[in-house]
């Protein structure tokens, strides 16, 4: 998104001067359908160039666990068996309930969903509360929740005409646990031990705040993380990114066409109505177009961030000892990458249809590829070398510049965890920029300062000291950054905002409450020793309770995407 001016903005992040650390709870918007994303009046707007962030608060309910209950649940009905017969060593308590993750390697538990609209200097101006109980739903019990500890969910990405943002989560309540490694209905794989099933859910939302969900089958035994609509041209369909599976070796069908990338048609039908059916992939990728030994089916395409630039849909992956870390595209041309590598041809399309397979032989080999590595971007697998990049949120800022948030390597081996994140080289905003005659993508810089990779922070009624189960320091730091977005002002100043990742002593460093950051460059600099001023502000840092998840502009926003 081209701006006119932005001085003000330009002169605040560049003096550091603002910290936004709390953003009080306005009311809750209603879930009428959002397909028109027409004005009612009478109604308050999400305002075009806002921010709005993604975020969860856990309830912090010591009853949801009970000291000593077995899980995963309803795991003696699995093959795949319960966890130490010895039980939940901690009750729901925050944050020291995260330490069963250390027991039932499937913990989670759901927690409630907050959209914030922010101006783009992080004043707080209202919340958004997405439905999560049957009760609060408007429109036949429709309701969507989160599972609190779950780092990669809850991006948030503007359609292709810029009128609605789509995010990922569950139809299932509060306070539920172990919903994020659950089957789904209709993909069951029983050597899963989570013995419990639950449908996953895109919603979208216009700039009234009015939400539709739409259910899926897909992500069975694992999570959805990303939606973006596409709406242009008269196409309307919803590109979700996410990861399959918790079981064994093979996995049923339901999980291989759950798995990685989708491509779903929206529901106007409340969600009491819906029948979601069979998965519907729209793409894939396997360590085999590289020449290399084929993984585990269905998990090279453990995917995280997604967007959308010049009709081209582009995903990251960053985690995972299956497939590579590194940034890929959707080769609807078919000609672009004979060998896995490759940039989209000229004047391709977004696809509009699932991905044709063979039945036969979809057990035995999978999905046909048609995926490719971005030319320039890591291009060896997992297994082959240590794995020094994690790629999440991508955005371009046009054809030659591309922004790629890196997470970091979320080490919390030991008690160097904090010198070790702070050491880290790649970790944070990566500048890439193309490289026309050599047809591939180039690493111009890392941008990390501001960041405070690896410096402990507090967090009010956040324990001190160290977790007595893991024996590391219960202080988060920053590892790194996960989603982003971006906009560009007329002169070629660039803005990206984004959510931080952390590392800490909890027993799940995704519950530990992070930060809303914002950077400035210059798009025309490539010169790693002129980007030195670049320093990242901090606007948000999330509450006891809390985690900041998305970001991105509010619908109705022109050109501004994550």
């Amino acid at each position: 998104m081209r701006i006119q001016s932005n001085k003000p903005l330009r002169t605040c992040l560049l003096t550091g001067a603002l910290a936004i650390t709390a953003l009080p709870l306005a009311s809750a918007a209603g879930n009428d359908r959002a397909r028109d994303g027409d004005d009612r009046p009478g109604e308050d707007r999400l305002l075009p160039g806002n921010l709005l962030v993604s975020r969860t608060v856990y309830s912090n309910n010591p009853g949801i666990v009970k000291v000593g209950e077995v899980l995963p649940p309803d795991c003696a009905a699995t093959t795949g068996g319960c966890s130490a017969p010895s039980g939940a060593p901690f009750d729901g308590t925050y944050p020291t309930v995260w330490n069963n993750d250390l027991y039932d390697a499937s913990f989670g538990i759901t927690s409630r969903i907050f959209l914030d609209e922010l101006t783009p200097f992080g004043f707080p101006l209202r919340t958004i509360a997405v439905p999560a109980e049957p009760s609060e739903g408007t429109t036949a019990a429709d309701h969507l929740v989160t599972s609190f500890p779950s780092k990669s969910e809850l991006a948030l990405n503007l359609s292709t005409d810029g009128r609605f943002i789509t995010f990922v989560g569950y139809v299932a309540a509060p306070d539920t646990v172990d919903v994020s490694n659950s089957n789904t209905p209709g993909a069951i794989d029983t050597t899963n031990p989570v013995g419990t099933a639950f449908l996953r859910a895109v919603a979208q939302m216009d700039s009234r705040g009015h939400l539709q969900f739409t259910e899926t089958n897909a992500y069975s035994g694992n999570n959805g993380r990303a939606a973006i609509l596409n709406d242009s041209q008269g196409v309307d369909v919803y590109y979700t990114a996410g990861n399959a599976g918790n079981g064994g070796n093979p996995q049923p069908n339901g999980i291989l066409l759950g798995a990685g990338a989708q491509i779903i048609s929206p529901a106007n039908l409340p969600e009491s109505a819906q029948v979601p059916g069979v998965p519907t992939p729209v793409a894939s990728f396997s360590v085999t177009e590289l020449g290399a030994k084929a993984d585990k089916l269905g998990k090279d395409d453990n995917f995280r961030g997604l967007t959308i630039f010049n009709n081209v849909l582009y995903f990251s992956k960053g985690s995972g000892s299956n497939g590579v870390n590194t940034v890929y595209f959707v080769d609807t041309a078919g000609s672009a990458c004979p060998n896995g590598v490759g940039i989209p041809a000229a004047g391709a399309k977004l696809p509009t249809a699932p991905l044709a397979f063979n039945p036969a032989t979809l057990a035995t080999v999978g999905l046909p590829n048609n995926t490719c590595i971005l030319a320039g971007f890591p291009s060896t697998p997992n297994k082959s070398a240590p794995t020094t990049a994690f790629p999440f949120g991508i955005w371009f800022a046009d054809a030659r510049t591309l922004y790629v948030a890196d997470e970091g390597d979320g080490y919390t081996g030991g008690t160097d965890l904090y010198t070790h994140a702070a050491a880290q080289a790649t970790a944070g905003l990566q500048k890439w920029v193309f490289d026309v005659q050599a047809a591939q993508w180039k690493l111009a810089y890392v941008i990390n300062a501001g960041l405070g990779l690896g410096q402990p922070y507090q967090v009010h009624g956040y324990p001190s000291g160290n977790n007595a189960a893991t024996g590391l320091p219960w202080a988060p730091a920053t590892d790194g950054l996960r989603n982003i977005t971006g906009r560009m002002d007329h002169d070629g100043t660039v803005f990206i905002w984004g959510i931080t990742s952390t590392i800490s002593g909890n027993g799940d460093t995704g519950a530990d409450p992070n930060r809303l950051v914002v950077v400035i460059d210059q798009l025309k600099n490539a010169d790693p020793s002129k980007a030195t001023r670049d320093r990242f502000v901090t606007l948000r840092t999330a509450r006891f309770a809390e985690a900041l998840r998305g970001v991105s502009f509010t619908p109705g926003s022109d050109g501004s995407r994550n």
